[in-house]
């Protein structure tokens, strides 16, 4: 027992002292005499990512170039730990005793800034970022195979992609976020590990962390995407892989996190990674004087929105969350979703209303933003303790949208992460009048694979204006627009096989339109009827008990 007391002593102490240190951010004006060339990719960059370049026709350039070791060199000699170093900031995140670094070097030729961005302390903060998004026990549903997950991929068409086995297969995907707690033991994530979908882990904020055993934030991030549990769970991307990356203290509030956030994604970037997605985002910090303004919000001036801004030009497909601040004094939406090249997701309900939370745009410049945006109030998700559950938080409706990216940029490989995020973007059932709570709205992959390539759906001419879901039919039906509709009335009839007729409704055209009450109809074949002006479609469904 005093062994024990003894060590537990010493590893206080030793986290003490750690975090009784100063972080800072220390920039270059170059990065001349480089040791790396840009005729040798292959020494900072994995095959894949060079491949994705030539793909896209992206051509290598000084911001692939490690930075200079000699500016590194110098600067560990003034008795700094080195943290990190970001090749396309082009600077350092050191560690240090004192809290006067800048004095020692500011007026060094090949320095242009020098911040501190996270100050001594000597514990953790009893801060949560996460806490304000709420879980709850999943609603009892039909199971057939989606489970309660059949409306964040139904709203979307998913699964459109989906029955066409285009589920993610071949596709890489960073997930950088706040801690995967329990991923190696979940449910949910069986079948990744079973079939070598995890890539690997790199944690950014503490390597002496049990990378398994920090916060659970992106653990429910990833599930979003990857989780496989038939009858509870289906991840928009669960055939894809995934690397797992940590760049968030979710006990803090600093603004080292951007610079963590920018080295990971270089990191996923040199890997050959297809899409990145963070659940994160920064506008105010618990060290008031390094707060953004919504002035920065701009597209292009936040170190993390300007490191994203990267990643999307490497040819990543990068999906960041909105926020959830409409509710709160900041009100609009936080870094590095403001990032012009980032696709910024807000989040709706299952009748396509902005969530409560959901930050607003625009952009400060003006910019349309969101984007788009999907499932992210009662998204269905894994829980830290097993069983799958509801969420709310655009840190949701984020990897649900970056999935369901993936498995359509499965089935058009040949096309680049620009013409993807475009057909993404016309896709939404707001594209002819997007606004700052939903941008374009919610993509529709059956109209972003038309758009992608025309001939991918067959007689477009007999294509229906409704998807019908969840089949097998228990309590509820929801018709779910494919295309934007008229301010047409809409007359609905559940029939029996023999023309009789079990239910009829009246309602207005709207992008989704639930027929509830259905629990009390016999178990059997019907026919759905949905007249508009347009004429009438016919869906087969099965009701189950």
């Amino acid at each position: 027992m005093k062994y024990t007391i003894l060590i537990l002593g010493v590893l206080l102490m030793g986290f003490q002292q750690l975090n009784a240190q100063n972080y800072f951010w220390i920039g270059f004006t170059d990065k001349n005499n480089s040791e790396y060339s840009l005729d040798n990719p292959e020494a900072y960059l994995s095959e894949r990512a060079i491949q994705r370049r030539i793909n896209q026709n992206i051509l290598i350039d000084s911001l692939d170039l490690p930075v200079n070791q000699n500016y590194i060199d110098s600067v560990l000699t003034l008795n700094v730990e080195l943290v990190h170093a970001s090749k396309w900031l082009n600077g350092l995140t050191v560690r240090s005793d004192s809290a006067n670094l800048a004095d020692s070097i500011s007026s060094w030729n090949f320095i242009s800034e020098v911040q501190l961005t996270k100050p001594a302390a000597t514990a953790k903060s009893g801060y949560n970022k996460f806490v304000d998004e709420i879980f709850t026990d999943a609603a009892p549903i039909d199971t057939s195979f989606y489970g309660s997950s059949v409306y964040q991929v139904g709203m979307m068409e998913g699964q459109f992609l989906h029955n066409e086995n285009f589920r993610g297969q071949g596709m890489q995907i960073a997930v950088l976020d706040g801690g995967f707690r329990n991923v190696n033991s979940l449910p949910a994530f069986d079948s990744l590990w079973a079939n070598n979908q995890i890539l690997g882990m790199k944690d950014f904020v503490n390597t002496d962390d049990d990378f398994f055993t920090t916060a659970d934030h992106g653990m429910s991030v990833l599930s979003c995407m990857g989780g496989n549990i038939p009858g509870e769970l289906i991840g928009t991307a669960p055939k894809a892989s995934y690397w797992l990356l940590r760049s968030e203290d979710i006990y803090s509030e600093y603004i080292i996190e951007e610079d963590n956030w920018v080295v990971a994604a270089e990191f996923a970037d040199s890997v050959g990674v297809d899409i990145i997605n963070s659940s994160l985002g920064y506008s105010e910090f618990q060290d008031a004087s390094t707060n953004h303004v919504y002035a920065d919000m701009d597209g292009n001036t936040t170190r993390v929105t300007r490191g994203a801004n990267i990643a999307a030009s490497r040819g990543i497909l990068v999906f960041s969350s909105a926020g959830n601040e409409r509710n709160d004094a900041w009100f609009r939406i936080v870094a590095p979703s403001d990032g012009e090249n980032v696709i910024g997701v807000g989040a709706v309900d299952t009748n396509f209303n902005p969530a409560y939370f959901s930050s607003a745009g625009p952009a400060a410049n003006g910019a349309l933003k969101p984007n788009v945006s999907a499932m992210g109030y009662q998204t269905t998700l894994q829980r830290s303790n097993g069983s799958v559950g509801l969420g709310n938080g655009t840190s949701f409706s984020s990897p649900v949208l970056a999935g369901m990216a993936a498995s359509l940029w499965q089935a058009y490989p040949q096309k680049t992460a620009i013409e993807i995020k475009d057909a993404i973007e016309r896709s939404g059932h707001l594209y002819n009048l997007p606004d700052s709570l939903q941008g374009y709205g919610v993509p529709n992959m059956r109209t972003a694979s038309a758009i992608l390539n025309p001939m991918s759906v067959p007689d477009q001419k007999k294509i229906k204006s409704w998807t019908v879901y969840p089949n097998p039919v228990q309590d509820y039906i929801v018709l779910q627009a494919t295309t934007i509709q008229p301010f047409w009335e809409i007359e609905i009839k559940l029939c029996a096989l023999d023309g009789s007729v079990v239910k009829t409704w009246q309602k207005s055209a709207a992008p989704s339109i639930t027929l509830s009450k259905l629990s009390q109809v016999e178990a059997g074949i019907y026919l759905l009827l949905v007249r508009t002006k347009k004429g009438i479609e016919t869906f087969k469904v099965n009701k189950i008990r």
